[in-house]
């Protein structure tokens, strides 16, 4: 007689707090992004590197269309796999349809870059590059979605850390190091677009081996098509398809828009101070995406055991989330003046929208953990709506708030209202048609506490941002790790700081 199967280990936020702490290393790769910006814009000006976040921006948008929502799809699929060919035929599924479209795209870029470039709106010394710029940097397309859903792979496998080299060590030190050589050498702005496309083809590469660990090739290799793994890989991206992209207009629109809205190298300067402004927020998005890449496979699991592990993992995201987001938003924002120092002078223009940024991140991230776990427990019509109305809110914000502030600002700010309104539908789409919300008896007193240590520390570091710029970044970087570090301690529940394990017990949090 054969033995039952032990079930497999609950979902707790212990689990969540386990692949936090990795994921979180993984995307320090975007504070590291942050820090190479400035030297960007000096070795490349701030025109220059408008041109470049146009591009990139570009891309992302058609990555994010192109892919098919297959790094979405394998959250939902992956984890739910009875074998491993299963999971094998998801990751077939996903580079089939994720980066086949992105090459034939690439292909027809490539082709017509000199009828495309009119489009964009650069300095008169970078137009003689815009072509070759587009006809070369277009490749970053199939490379860019080859390592989206490598890595989402393999965070479906629930390995969260195995990004950590690849995202900060070759996607964005080897970048700044390879623009930094190319510019020695004289290759001006053109450096610039060849370092992005070595820094991903070594990370393409090394993604491959790191694939070998946790799937199969000879199953990727061998399966079979059309299975029942194939068709819900399938479906599932092309349901999340919609949300994920219009979530991408939200991050990179903006750059195009205003390049479009204004001439010459204006327009460059713009997107290049939008795209300033979208980095230094992304430290408060980073505390989002850490929790969605961890929440997404850990819901699907615990959705197939039991109901209530959702629930409680959904609560203890939100609080956590709740502690980090909204103080580290306050220091920020009155810390931004210094930060903008960073760019030059001509950056401080930019103050109004990352202010405004900042704090629709935090909002974003507080109620935007919603989303993963509305992926995996609900029907996939419903993952529309937010989507859908986010976009309706943004544009009729912009129709009403354009003409009455600069560009810059107004269009951040359309942004903005339209990015928390569609973190915000998920939730009240998971409380009334699954029954699942975050806010238990606990979180009454988590963020009374928590904005308590947000006014104060954004007050203190609104006092230090008066000192001269050198003597300030510091002290604003120590209080925002202070402010975290209190909110953290006194504001969540012993049990919460308790499930960080080692982490809490070094930080002195329980």
């Amino acid at each position: 007689m054969t033995e039952d199967a032990a079930p497999p280990p609950a979902v707790t936020s212990r689990s969540v707090a386990k692949g936090l702490g990795t994921t979180v290393l993984a995307r320090l790769g975007a504070v590291v992004e942050i820090v190479a910006q400035p030297l960007y814009v000096l070795m490349f000006g701030l025109a220059g590197y408008g041109l470049y976040a146009v591009l990139w921006a570009t891309v992302n948008l058609l990555e994010n269309i192109f892919d098919m929502g297959m790094t979405s799809a394998m959250q939902r699929t992956v984890p739910q796999s009875a074998s491993d060919a299963e999971a094998a035929g998801a990751l077939r599924t996903a580079m089939l349809f994720g980066v086949g479209p992105c090459l034939i795209v690439a292909a027809l870029i490539a082709g017509f870059a000199a009828e495309l470039a009119p489009f964009l709106n650069v300095a008169d010394h970078d137009r003689p590059l815009v072509v070759p710029a587009i006809r070369l940097f277009v490749w970053a397309l199939p490379l860019w979605a080859f390592v989206e859903i490598a890595t989402s792979a393999m965070r479906a496998r629930m390995v969260f850390g195995a990004e950590i080299r690849l995202r900060i060590v070759w996607e964005q030190i080897m970048r700044l190091v390879f623009a930094g050589l190319f510019f020695a050498g004289g290759l001006g702005l053109k450096g610039l677009f060849i370092a992005h496309l070595c820094s991903l083809g070594i990370t393409a590469i090394l993604c491959v081996r790191l694939l070998a660990r946790y799937y199969n090739f000879a199953d990727l290799l061998r399966g079979g098509r059309g299975g029942e793994v194939e068709r819900n890989t399938f479906w599932a991206g092309l349901s999340i398809l919609p949300s994920n992209i219009i979530a991408r207009l939200f991050g990179d629109a903006p750059a195009l828009i205003l390049n479009l809205l204004l001439p010459g190298a204006a327009g460059a300067a713009a997107a290049g101070l939008f795209t300033i402004a979208r980095k230094l927020s992304s430290v408060v998005q980073l505390v989002r995406i850490a929790f969605v890449y961890v929440m997404a496979p850990l819901a699907a699991s615990a959705e197939r055991e039991d109901r209530a592990q959702v629930a409680d993992i959904y609560a203890y995201a939100t609080r956590l989330i709740s502690a980090i987001a909204l103080p580290l938003a306050a220091v920020l924002a009155a810390g931004s003046s210094s930060l903008l120092g960073l760019f030059g002078h001509q950056a401080h223009v930019a103050q109004g929208a990352v202010i405004i940024l900042l704090f629709a991140r935090a909002l974003e991230a507080v109620l935007g953990i919603s989303q993963p776990v509305l992926q995996v427990v609900a029907a996939f019509r419903h993952q529309l709506t937010a989507a859908i109305l986010g976009v309706a809110v943004a544009l009729a914000s912009g129709w009403l708030i354009l003409g009455h502030l600069d560009a810059l600002t107004g269009v951040t700010l359309a942004m903005s209202i339209g990015l928390v309104v569609m973190a915000g539908i998920p939730m009240v789409q998971l409380a009334m048609g699954e029954r699942l919300h975050p806010f238990d008896q606990r979180f009454p007193k988590v963020a009374l506490r928590g904005l308590l240590v947000t006014l104060a520390a954004g007050a203190l570091a609104l006092l230090v941002s008066r000192l001269p710029d050198a003597a300030a970044l510091p002290l604003i970087t120590a209080i925002a790790a202070g402010a975290i570090w209190s909110s953290l301690r006194f504001a969540l529940p012993h049990a919460d700081r308790a499930s960080l394990g080692k982490t809490a017990r070094k930080l002195r949090l329980v």
